[in-house]
């Protein structure tokens, strides 16, 4: 228990006096006028209240990433949940704050768009590929997992309601919508409710297992699995015989790091009034979705009477989803077998129309198309259009492309961010650091991932390793020029 009290208060401590630091190297101005003052056009740039913008961001950035990734990472025990605080406090909150400080001091532009600005134009176009690639998978993972779902409820069993296209079409009819219609007419509506219930979900998870789950982890189990007296020590095989260096880090992305966040925060950046709550949206709402993967990590490794067999042959049996289910209903009750239809079913679809909204966004500003309605409709149909044709692909093929892709990005934007840091003559290494780190793990999982060289395993350290030396190293003399010729 004393665990995963320890990783909230981290977290919070995170916030309360890290998070000042980052915004001091930010370059934050409370008395300019931010793009939505400057640019509004009751489309995309709406004035939004804080704490409305917090909460569309929490749950734009959160939807299932922090319950099904920490799921399936407690197959790795207890280091999942060292992963989800240290990647959120030094990685995740801060590529998230960036991501939204960046967009905030360029117009609300998209994350491609400021790449080209601060490095050039063959980095823009590199990111915004893997940009617009994350977005499309996002947006297809969650048309195919909710429709999934919906179609195999007992409730609906023996009529037209069972049928997996229906649910396909009644999601894309929904996309299409929320992707074409002002920013205030369905998400700035709906989604602070939505935010609100998944705190409440993640508060009553975290009280009953507390109180009732058989297995929490103890903080001498930290130790333990470190010196090796568990099943399996860290950067060792788990017992299937997956690394957990690379695969944990991409098991788990949200909560702790996720490219796909970066994504949502222009969308966000224009509808802010005031620069000064950049820190409470953008690292707020990150820091609150390291709290959810935390709980739901601990709910994968102590709910369980059978421990790691059990949890991994539910996993084998239905996947997350189905570990939501039994988890909420174990301890929940009927009440809890609605909040967890609510959360594997709607908070989904939370995060994939905004993933379509904001992949109608980026492809707009890097070609200088106007927000037209002819223009959003023109470009909404084919996209949506080409999302149900790939519904019919294998889920577990999208799912691959979408956790590279997703690191890959926040990589990207790390890096985006170390150069702005860079040309402000600010502390870099805030960035700069998590950025180095990234790069490792990107570069191994795809040296040894079947999607990409599919190398053999014990080559992805060393390489991941090399590569992450001579960008560390090349970083330290751009600093040392730039130091010198200050």
């Amino acid at each position: 228990m004393l665990i995963f009290f320890a990783c909230i208060a981290i977290l919070l401590v995170g916030y309360k006096f890290y998070s000042p630091f980052v915004e001091k190297q930010a370059g934050i101005d409370p008395n300019i006028k931010t793009p939505q003052e400057r640019l509004n056009d009751g489309v995309d740039y709406v004035a939004v209240s804080p704490f409305k913008a917090f909460l569309i961001q929490f749950l734009n950035v959160a939807g299932v990433g922090p319950i099904f990734g920490p799921i399936l990472g407690a197959l790795y025990g207890p280091v999942a949940l060292v992963w989800i605080v240290i990647g959120n406090i030094v990685g995740g909150a801060v590529h998230d704050y960036f991501s939204g400080v960046m967009s905030l001091k360029e117009d609300g532009k998209s994350l491609p768009e400021i790449a080209g600005k601060y490095y050039n134009v063959v980095f823009k176009g590199v990111m915004l590929v893997f940009t617009a690639m994350l977005l499309f998978f996002v947006g297809v993972v969650f048309i195919m997992s909710p429709a999934g779902l919906l179609s195999n409820l007992s409730y609906f069993e023996g009529t037209f309601l069972a049928g997996n296209t229906f649910w396909v079409l009644v999601i894309l009819v929904y996309y299409f919508l929320a992707t074409l219609l002002p920013i205030d007419k369905i998400i700035t509506k709906l989604y602070p409710a939505f935010g609100l219930l998944m705190i409440v979900m993640t508060t009553l998870i975290a009280g009953a297992l507390l109180m009732e789950a058989p297995h929490l982890p103890q903080v001498n189990d930290i130790f333990a699995y470190f010196h090796g007296h568990h099943d399996h020590d860290f950067l060792a095989p788990n017992p299937d015989g997956l690394p957990i260096w690379p695969l944990l880090f991409l098991t788990i992305t949200c909560g702790a790091i996720s490219g796909f966040h970066s994504t949502q925060s222009p969308m966000i950046a224009r509808c802010l009034t005031n620069e000064k709550y950049a820190r409470p949206v953008f690292y707020g709402a990150m820091m609150c979705e390291g709290i959810v993967a935390c709980v739901w990590a601990l709910a994968g490794i102590a709910a369980f009477p059978g421990g790691y067999v059990e949890l991994k042959a539910m996993l084998a049996q239905g996947g997350p989803g189905l570990v939501v289910n039994h988890i909420a209903t174990s301890y929940l009750g009927i009440f809890g077998g609605v909040m967890a239809i609510l959360a594997v079913a709607i908070f989904p679809i939370t995060s994939g129309d905004t993933a379509f909204r904001s992949l109608r966004l980026t492809i707009m500003d890097a070609f200088k198309i106007s927000q037209t309605t002819v223009h959003r409709l023109a470009l909404a149909v084919p996209i949506l259009g080409v999302a149900y044709l790939m519904t019919f692909l294998d889920f577990s093929l999208i799912w691959r492309y979408f956790a590279f892709s997703n690191m890959l990005l926040s990589t990207s934007v790390l890096w985006l961010a170390t150069k702005y840091l860079f040309d402000r003559g600010t502390f870099h290494w805030i960035t700069s650091v998590p950025a180095v780190i990234g790069t490792a793990i990107t570069v191994a999982y795809i040296a040894t991932a079947g999607i990409g060289l599919n190398l053999p395993a014990t080559y992805s350290k060393p390489i991941g390793i090399v590569v992450a030396v001579v960008c560390l190293i090349g970083l330290v003399m751009a600093h040392n020029k730039r130091t010198a010729t200050a």
